[in-house]
């Protein structure tokens, strides 16, 4: 039983690309969730237009949360606050999705919830769709490994909302250097997908790529893999042979995989978590996924694939735990963009 107060949250989250709205009841329950996707539109610059992004945005936003509302079978009558994305992500993005916050929380007279969007990555662990079996919540203390576009960290959660950084990227972060391997290989935009269908046919120990294992630390580094990827790819080229395209992508998506599952494994084991938590949009990947459930040591929250990349049902379940919590935003909240998780 929840012991906290019950509360429907309906959430804004327009951090990059995608367009969302979502409406969850008690923090867990998701009644309802639409995503706008604008990736086909990207896709043709390679990555993400900021300035394309956020005017898509402005004419999205409107159907996205009414047709939220209208899945989930509910009024504004029956919201009980309004979360939003405040950061991190682009500027132009998250403008959007602030003011209809704001314009919805004042026209509904509704509290407002500014959300880091990397909290919400990591409070999509805690939701399941409303009517199906209730998954066990994690349980603190956890390690959590972040790898959510350009973030890849390691945190300490001890309590709900309370984190610790134990270590970050010094460089590129693991979707990053998917995103940038992926363009070195000729695959197309998103990386992090492209580069895991070429692996599934290619040979993940033909080539020894580097990892940077920085001990003594929880950071991470994934340029040097990256420039490895491109020495081998321009020694190809220059003996005028075609590029083994799966064999380098399964090499280089083994190099970061077992980096980011070993040093979670061990920061798990240094201070005493109970279990660990992987989210993000590197989440989603088969080989990370499978990696971490293949181990008994620790059990692991992954959260299903839909609520990997960005969401609003992530926003409206840590903006449950801030309001549950008697945390609120006045109406004049701005924008973060580089707002760190702690």
């Amino acid at each position: 039983m929840n012991p906290l107060r019950p509360a429907r949250i309906l959430a804004i989250e327009t951090s990059c690309d995608e367009t969302a709205c979502a409406v969850i009841e008690n923090g867990r329950a998701l009644l309802a969730s639409t995503v706008a996707s604008q990736m086909d539109i990207h896709a043709r610059y390679g990555g993400v237009f900021p300035e394309v992004a956020s005017r898509q945005h402005v004419l999205s936003i409107v159907p996205v949360v009414e047709e939220t509302l209208s899945k989930a079978h509910l009024t504004f009558s029956e919201i009980d606050a309004i979360a939003v994305t405040r950061g991190p992500g682009l500027a132009g993005s998250l403008v959007v999705g602030v003011n209809a916050a704001k314009g919805l929380s004042i026209g509904a007279g509704l509290p407002l919830i500014g959300v880091n969007h990397l909290e919400g990555h990591l409070y999509s662990a805690w939701v399941y769709n409303s009517g199906e079996s209730i998954p066990e919540e994690p349980q603190f203390p956890l390690v959590v490994l972040l790898v959510s576009g350009g973030h890849s960290e390691l945190n300490l959660m001890t309590d709900h909302l309370t984190y610790k950084r134990l270590g970050s990227t010094l460089d590129d972060a693991a979707g990053e250097a998917f995103d940038k391997v992926a363009r070195l290989l000729g695959l197309p935009y998103p990386g992090g997908p492209s580069v895991q269908r070429a692996a599934e046919d290619g040979d993940p120990k033909r080539f020894q790529f580097p990892r940077a294992w920085l001990e003594g630390t929880w950071n991470f580094s994934f340029s040097g893999v990256k420039t490895a990827v491109l020495r081998e790819a321009k020694g190809f080229e220059s003996k005028g042979r075609p590029l083994p395209v799966s064999d380098m992508a399964a090499s280089f998506q083994a190099a970061v995989v077992d980096v980011l599952f070993n040093k979670t494994m061990k920061a798990a084991q240094e201070f005493g978590a109970k279990e660990v938590l992987v989210a993000g949009g590197v989440s989603a990947n088969r080989l990370l996924r499978e990696t971490f459930r293949n181990q008994s040591e620790y059990k692991v929250h992954i959260p299903p694939l839909f609520l990997c990349t960005d969401n609003a049902a992530m926003i409206a379940s840590a903006g449950y735990y801030r309001f549950a919590f008697g945390q609120t935003s006045s109406l004049d909240i701005d924008i973060t963009p580089t707002w760190p998780l702690s």
